[in-house]
């Protein structure tokens, strides 16, 4: 897995690239956290990642429930189909905010 982070539109983007696995989980989780730390909207990028398992989910999951008690916006952006599937069987499709374009995202707030 790799990640990079920018800030776009006033707004901090995190886009993950590759195995989001319990290999690299914990990675995720670190950077989601410091990133949310920043007290900025936090968009994560999830077109590039072609596989993501529950261990991955749980650092998306807790990274949305840290955005949640610092009332900081957080939304996924641009998932692809593979990770997309996850996030429906487990039902959290429902629970996080998903924009399908970072454009979108900018744009509409939530």
């Amino acid at each position: 897995m790799e990640h990079s982070t920018r800030e776009e539109g006033g707004a901090l983007v995190i886009s993950f690239q590759g195995e989001v696995d319990l290999e690299h989980s914990p990675a995720a989780r670190s950077v989601l956290l410091k990133g949310i730390e920043l007290g900025k909207k936090v968009l994560v990028d999830l077109s590039g990642v072609s596989y993501i398992d529950s261990s991955g989910v749980a650092s998306l999951v807790e990274a949305f429930q840290a955005a949640r008690r610092k009332e900081t916006e957080f939304a996924l952006v641009s998932i692809n189909v593979a990770a997309r599937r996850v996030l429906e069987l487990a039902r959290l499709d429902k629970v996080f905010v998903i924009h399908e374009t970072l454009a979108e995202a900018l744009d509409g707030g939530d």
